[in-house]
């Protein structure tokens, strides 16, 4: 669910809070009040910092998915480079396996 603080470029907006002004100017009453908007920020700011934490580690566990899987097809590579070094691309292995070299059919395209 989209809320305010989830919409792009309204994350750095400074409340009244955050900025210390006020509309109504300061009495001694009205401290409760100062008690109560500190309080639902530190809320808000709390949700936030859970949401980035959790945000942090599944980027970083993609990035180690995406590392193993560089690494595991950089080892492919270089044993097929191995094997036979007169193959440079994946295609070339491709046409080795197949035995010959696919014909691609040509069309005249109508505009």
């Amino acid at each position: 669910m989209r809320d305010v603080n989830s919409l792009p470029g309204l994350h750095k907006l400074r409340t009244m809070v955050s900025s210390k002004m006020r509309s109504i100017p300061r009495v001694q009453s009205s401290s409760f009040l100062d008690l109560y908007m500190m309080s639902k920020e530190k809320e808000r700011l709390l949700k936030e910092s859970e949401r980035l934490g959790r945000r942090d580690a599944i980027i970083k566990k993609r990035l180690e998915e995406i590392e193993r899987e560089t690494s595991k097809l950089q080892e492919i590579e270089a044993v097929g480079s191995k094997a036979s070094p007169n193959l440079n691309s994946s295609e070339d292995l491709l046409n080795q396996q197949d035995g010959a070299k696919k014909e691609w059919k040509k069309m005249k395209l109508n505009y």
